[in-house]
């Protein structure tokens, strides 16, 4: 055997495999350093757009779906209700009229009505202030569930109706229950993700500034006795308009409950 030619093959060898895997390497890094690089990318567009942005949650990765069902309320807890001449204008929609008006000091304060909802609205607490409507002169509160709101759904909303001289005069209630969480959690867009999807279909524009992005709850349909609740980014853009994203495949909601592509 001639170990002259033998050991120059297996040096030939060596020198292929480290120069394989030296290949390998630089691949895997720049595959890695890409993947930084697109994703700055956005955060860079949306700054050359003069797009500004809150602090984004992070902590958040992971969330799962949740199912409930539309209250029936019943007349033990209507009994229990004082001020109030109630009425359903079926099993799961409570009408109730105050006898006595309830002063408010400010309509579009309604977040201080805190204390009022717990004593005064059935399961009270569940709820928290979303706006004032002057058009229906109406307070609108939506449920939350584990922290999170329940956005725009019909089935779990609180509208306490207002009249001229600023008092509560009446209300209608709506209230999912035996909410459940699925067993199974899945991985959800993280918010810069939701920003993306509304930068590239032309809802952001430039100049814009997000002042406020959440993760909440959004059921596609609504006008069922049982639903499913799906994880929603709900972001505000300069302060007054809203916009949906589903946090697990991204698509934007309209507010007619449509997935817009």
């Amino acid at each position: 055997m001639d170990w002259s030619k033998t050991k120059t093959i297996f040096i030939i060898t060596f020198l292929i495999l480290d120069i394989f895997l030296g290949y390998q390497f630089i691949q895997k890094k720049n595959s890695s350093q890409l993947d930084v690089i697109l994703e700055a990318t956005i955060e860079e567009q949306l700054e050359a757009d003069g797009i500004t942005y809150v602090d984004l949650p992070k902590e958040i990765t992971k969330s799962t779906y949740v199912s409930g069902k539309s209250k029936t309320f019943t007349e033990d807890e209507v009994k229990k209700l004082t001020n109030q001449q109630v009425e359903a204008a079926n099993e799961t929609v409570l009408q109730a009229h105050f006898i006595q008006p309830v002063p408010l000091q400010d309509p579009k304060d309604g977040y201080r009505l805190t204390e009022f909802l717990k004593q005064n609205i059935i399961a009270g607490d569940q709820y928290t202030f979303w706006k004032y409507d002057e058009h229906l002169q109406a307070l609108i509160y939506f449920q939350q569930y584990d922290g999170k709101t329940i956005y725009k759904n019909v089935s779990s909303m609180l509208l306490i109706y207002v009249n001229d001289q600023n008092e509560m005069v009446g209300y209608e209630q709506t209230l999912l229950v035996d909410l459940e969480k699925n067993e199974k959690k899945q991985e959800i867009l993280p918010a810069i993700k939701a920003l993306e999807t509304l930068y590239k279909r032309n809802y952001l524009k430039p100049g814009d500034r997000v002042t406020k992005i959440d993760l909440g709850y959004y059921a596609l349909v609504q006008f069922t006795a049982s639903q499913v609740l799906t994880p929603t980014w709900h972001v505000v853009v300069n302060g007054k308009t809203d916009y949906y994203v589903n946090a697990f495949e991204g698509q934007v909601i309209s507010d007619e409950n449509k997935v817009l592509e």
